[in-house]
């Protein structure tokens, strides 16, 4: 099975961490406002532009979904927080998606329908 065959593990996580010099503020335009969240995450990457949940000033949710087969979809997080520094502590949390992901069955997969052919 190839690694593309392989279904990720939903609990699996990659974690990135960053401290910023700017105000929270700023870092949670530029992850919020389309057009300058669309610099550094474009549009095409998302599963959609909307965010899926959002906790104003703290933390926002968006689905991405992969560019080539088997278009995996996945969770990323990004959580801010003031740090000690007066900056912002940036937060992204990248995670596989619970839902399955449905690849198209062989005609010779003999279900129901295929059997009673």
């Amino acid at each position: 099975m190839s690694d593309a065959e392989k279904p990720d593990r939903p609990d699996a996580k990659l974690v990135l961490e960053f401290d910023f010099d700017a105000p929270p503020t700023k870092v949670w335009r530029a992850v919020t406002i389309p057009e300058l969240r669309e610099r550094w995450l474009p549009n095409c990457d998302l599963a959609g532009a909307e965010p899926e949940s959002s906790i104003p000033g703290e933390e926002v949710r968006y689905r991405l979904r992969d560019s080539e087969p088997p278009f995996r979809e996945s969770h990323v997080i990004f959580r801010i927080e003031p740090n000690e520094d007066g900056g912002t502590r940036f937060r992204i949390i990248q995670q596989a998606c619970d839902d399955q992901i449905k690849l198209p069955q062989p005609a010779n997969t003999n279900c129901c329908m295929m059997i009673a052919a």
